[in-house]
């Protein structure tokens, strides 16, 4: 599947070649933070449905997003036990935080700049899997790009939702996400995860 023009324009860079070596020289962390991601990303929309009561939309596909989510933490955990991969622990990567740090602490700019960020995570996670998918084995690759249909749709959702509620154009809001973004992608990091940045260096 090749990804829509609309998903690679709204990000800002593509993801380095350096962190697609690293992919490949970490193949079961790559797998655990992949779960990892999966979990999160159903725990997100979990949460913005408990916050946010009183938006019909919001919960409807929030709840279609979570239940996703977590079919596809199912997905990953079952690649995992098949190539005798164990789940365990591992740190964060600092990209959400990153995003994460310069959303509004004021209603309704709180919701409008979660929902920007949620965008975001879902468009590269989409664009990752197409860029590793072509450096996989068979089995792995398949089920990374029958991922891409529902993440890149998860993006339009959340970005959807962030036009519904606001009282105005988010245009420029979108524009200044996108710079923290592509700098979150280039940014160096030491550990390699699903999100972390640029690595030329092994981990």
């Amino acid at each position: 599947m090749t990804l829509p023009d609309h998903l690679l324009a709204f990000l800002r860079c593509a993801t380095p070649q350096a962190w697609v070596r690293q992919a490949l020289q970490h193949p079961e962390e790559l797998l655990i933070d992949h779960a990892n991601c999966e979990k999160k990303a159903a725990s997100t929309a979990l949460n913005l449905m408990f916050r946010y009561i009183d938006k019909p939309d919001l919960l409807q596909k929030m709840s279609r997003l979570a239940r996703e989510e977590l079919r596809h933490f199912e997905q990953v955990t079952a690649l995992m036990n098949k190539r005798g991969v164990a789940y365990r622990g591992l740190s964060a990567s600092h990209y959400a935080q990153r995003l994460r740090q310069h959303v509004r602490t004021v209603e309704p700019g709180r919701l409008i700049d979660t929902l920007i960020v949620g965008a975001f995570i879902e468009a590269r996670s989409c664009e990752r899997f197409a860029s590793l998918a072509p450096h996989l084995d068979d089995e792995l690759a398949d089920f990374y790009r029958s991922l891409l249909k529902s993440e890149a749709r998860h993006y339009e959702d959340y970005l959807k939702l962030a036009r519904a509620y606001a009282d105005g154009p988010i245009d420029e809001r979108i524009a200044f996400f996108a710079e923290v973004e592509a700098q979150a992608v280039r940014e160096d990091d030491t550990e390699f995860r699903f999100h972390s940045g640029a690595i030329d260096s092994p981990a």
